[in-house]
């Protein structure tokens, strides 16, 4: 009703032309026709786009329901892909059965023109080096060219693009992307990451359709650059690799954890600042975009070097010395990110917490905030990272400026493509390989928690993909957690990663109280909580060396072909836990029904579900 007095009394111009021009074709094609024009232009579609920044994608949302939202590596096959997200737009499109048209907004999540000042101010103080002045100018460049991007991503002209454009900034379209869609009608929200606009932090109060922005901290002064450069020393240089450090923590002792207050000082105000000194990433350039594997150069100085000594080279032995650097690492990330929530706290009065960026997947720090503060809900976006922006500049649109109430909740990170049988079954073919058909989903159930009961390996292709970078039920790899030695086998036939990384369980929202100290739902495996001492040497292969596990809680309303497949485990082995890692190989996870069946293939696993299809490989025997 609202849409409908907007467009009656107070509607765009553009609006109000399309109703007149549509009026008078009322005597050609009919009441009824007329109506479903009418009722078709009543209907809002907004476009997000993260662009030119790691993790590239897009979301659609229409009339504030989410229809689509995707990540651009799943289709390129290129982790982290950072370009523009052509393929991720067409996708969108094609799912909404729409063309480019009918888009009202179009939402870029940056915004060049932001802190505008602290920028020019920061380039005559610091005297950056010129490479890095020429990319980040190359950068503004191309956000100021997504028009005509968009045009080409879709083999359109001017004509066919009517959408307004709108430039949101990198940290308010993080925050939208967790307090809009959170459920909480306020909260207090925090903000994280490397930089995005000159920002590396925001701190905001949330209340209805928008938030208050409380305080910013300016690049150069990033926990996630911190976090980041003393990855990079610790021989892990590729982007996203500081989940590796993340899992290397727990192994070493925080002995170093004085130095690293020296290096990050709080200053109880909800700031910080780093002792830049010990940094080289604020002058030699920071991020490259070019299309592709985003590149960070070294952020760590010399005088880090003279401190520490010699960095790791990488795949080298990793002696105690660096994994004491890992653990006083991760400890003075956790102290300076609950300053930041003690003042936040304070600030607003909040129960309710949300956060977003980089930082915000940092689940071992995710898991101690319910405990050790006021806080008592606590809602992450599922794409806490750059790809999430995307959902928060067109969530930031249609809320924030446009003014219309909340009117969705995110309950889960099913947003990517799926397949009917028909498409997994002319894929098999395709590849001319012998498949049983399953005749109900509950049999698929059972006969995948069959397989898993044996200590086979299970790939397990179902319904949507996922939003963000954790596979949820959908796009995994499952293993039995009883079995102490399945991390060494996962290892040695398919995943290939460092032996010192855990792998997660995903547990029957109902069975949460039996085995993990918190209760608190995470449907996103972004918290890790204290596995109970009396069933860690149940579920030996997700616990973690210092007790702990990353866990995906699932409930049957949210994903009920998942939560039958661990139901049935556990009817089988009075075990509610599957261990569950992401459908790859060292490649994006996997999306399309071909992409499943080639990793099977070309890796140890046993056994492949995709849908109600069944792929068996001749058995090796795990027992």
């Amino acid at each position: 009703l609202k849409r409908v007095c907007d467009v009656a009394a107070n509607g765009s111009v553009r609006h109000k032309a399309d109703a007149s021009t549509e009026l008078g074709e009322v005597t050609t094609v009919g009441r009824y026709t007329f109506t479903l024009i009418i009722l078709r232009r009543l209907l809002m579609y907004i476009l997000g786009i993260n662009a030119y920044h790691a993790d590239t994608s897009a979301t659609l949302i229409k009339d504030g329901q989410l229809v689509a939202a995707v990540e651009e590596e799943r289709f390129r096959r290129v982790k982290h892909w950072a370009g523009f997200p052509s393929l991720s737009i067409q996708y969108c499109l094609k799912k909404a059965g729409i063309s480019l048209h009918d888009l009202d907004h179009i939402a870029v999540s940056r915004d060049p023109r932001a802190h505008l000042p602290a920028k020019i101010l920061y380039m005559l103080s610091h005297r950056p080096s010129l490479a890095l002045i020429q990319d980040r100018l190359a950068n503004m460049r191309k956000i100021n060219s997504i028009r005509q991007m968009v045009l080409q991503a879709l083999e359109a002209d001017q004509s066919e693009l009517r959408a307004e454009f709108h430039n949101v900034e990198h940290h308010k379209a993080h925050i939208a992307s967790a307090f809009l869609v959170s459920g909480f009608e306020e909260a207090a929200i925090l903000s994280v990451d490397g930089f995005g606009d000159f920002v590396s932090t925001m701190l905001a109060k949330g209340s209805g359709p928008s938030f208050r922005v409380l305080k910013t901290v300016l690049f150069p002064h990033s926990l996630g650059h911190f976090y980041t450069s003393v990855t990079q020393y610790l021989g892990f240089p590729k982007y996203g690799d500081e989940g590796k450090v993340m899992g290397l923590a727990p192994y070493g002792k925080p002995i170093y954890l004085d130095e690293m207050r020296q290096m990050v000082r709080s200053n109880g105000n909800g700031s910080f600042g780093l002792d830049l000194s010990y940094f080289s990433f604020h002058t030699d350039g920071v991020e490259i975009w070019e299309g592709g594997v985003p590149h960070m150069p070294i952020g760590y100085s010399d005088k880090f070097i003279a401190r520490f000594g010699e960095p790791r080279q990488p795949r080298s032995e990793l002696s105690d010395h660096y994994k004491d650097i890992a653990a006083s690492l991760q400890a003075a990330l956790e102290e300076a990110l609950f300053d930041l929530l003690d003042w936040l706290y304070r600030q607003t009065g909040q129960k309710n917490l949300c956060m977003a960026g980089g930082v915000a997947l940092n689940s071992a720090f995710n898991g101690k905030i319910l405990p050790n503060t006021p806080f008592q809900e606590l809602f992450i976006q599922p794409a806490a990272g750059d790809a999430g922006t995307s959902l928060g500049a067109a969530y930031y649109v249609y809320h924030t400026i446009l003014g219309y109430p909340r009117c969705f909740t995110m309950t889960h990170a099913y947003t990517g493509p799926e397949f009917s049988d028909e498409e997994i079954a002319a894929a098999l073919n395709r590849y001319n390989l012998e498949y049983e058909t399953c005749s109900s989903e509950k049999e698929t159930a059972r006969r995948g928690a069959e397989i898993v009961s044996k200590g086979n390996v299970l790939g397990w292709f179902q319904g949507a993909m996922e939003f963000g970078p954790r596979a949820l039920g959908n796009r995994s790899i499952i293993a039995d957690p009883r079995r102490s030695d399945m991390k060494n086998i996962l290892n040695s036939r398919i995943k290939h990663r460092e032996n010192f990384r855990p792998f997660a369980p995903s547990i029957l929202i109902e069975a949460v109280e039996e085995y993990f100290e918190q209760t608190y739902p995470d449907p996103f495996m972004l918290k890790v909580y204290k596995v109970k001492e009396d069933k860690r040497s149940t579920i030996p292969a997700v616990v973690h060396v210092d007790g702990t596990g990353r866990l995906q809680t699932v409930s049957r309303q949210e994903n009920p072909r998942y939560w039958q497949l661990i139901k049935s485990f556990e009817d089988l082995t009075g075990v509610p836990v599957v261990l569950n890692t992401s459908f790859n190989e060292n490649e994006p996870i996997v999306c399309q029904p071909e992409e499943a069946i080639e990793c099977y293939l070309r890796t140890k696993m046993d056994t492949l579900i995709l849908g109600n299809f069944v792929l068996q490989k001749e058995s090796e025997d795990t027992n």
